[in-house]
């Protein structure tokens, strides 16, 4: 059953303080008709824009813009959607845990399905990366489950942290074009972001050992 009380968020990523600062600065400005489901939904239409700019690279790369701008609604929505309802009290701890969640999956989807796509990036690396973040998030929930933890960051990275580090890439590629491929057929750009998505699986493993030494010690 989805959790009904409120879960402890373990949150330890770089930027934490300084986004949080910026969240609570914003959270009080907003009009009363921006909502926690508009914002959701503004997220989503956020991962939509890194889609079609990905995937309108193609054609020509200046449409890496908005891509580029698309991470940052992005980032506005999903960052400020459970920022606002907790600011407003207003939270919906069932429904809000299913509805950003169901959102953060499809929008890797559409993020990661647009970076291979794109002509920078093999599709095959792209879905092991997806593959890597997926697995992540299975550990987030279960975790959340089984022990009430919802573990935002990992490595002291979190989702703000995963998306300047796309940003940064998204530029390089602007920046460099096509990279030729150079080592078994994979680019730079190929080798730096299945090397993410395997950093991701080595994660989930360890972090998966830990939790099952930590339900044997409690004796569950």
């Amino acid at each position: 059953m989805t959790p009904t009380k409120p879960l402890a968020r373990i949150q330890q990523n770089l930027v934490a303080v300084q986004e949080r600062r910026l969240l609570n600065w914003i959270c009080p400005r907003l009009p009363t008709w921006v909502t926690p489901d508009k914002l959701t939904v503004l997220a989503l239409l956020g991962a939509v824009a890194i889609l079609a700019g990905y995937v309108c690279s193609i054609v020509d790369r200046h449409w890496l813009w908005l891509s580029v701008a698309g991470y940052v609604v992005h980032w506005f929505g999903d960052s400020l959607d459970g920022s606002l309802a907790r600011y407003r009290s207003i939270e919906r701890p069932r429904y809000g845990y299913f509805v950003d969640h169901s959102a953060d999956v499809l929008g890797a989807l559409l993020i990661l399905t647009g970076l291979g796509i794109s002509p920078y990036i093999r599709l095959d690396v792209a879905l092991i990366a997806l593959a890597g973040y997926y697995m992540l998030a299975a550990h987030s929930f279960l975790s959340a489950r089984v022990v009430g933890e919802l573990k935002l960051t990992y490595v002291a990275a979190g989702p703000t942290e995963l998306r300047l580090i796309l940003i940064a890439l998204t530029v390089s590629m602007f920046a460099i074009g096509h990279d030729e491929p150079q080592f078994e057929g994979l680019g730079a750009f190929d080798l730096f972001v299945g090397g993410v998505g395997v950093l991701l699986v080595i994660v989930f493993l360890f972090q998966t050992v830990a939790m099952i030494r930590r339900l044997a010690r409690q004796g569950e």
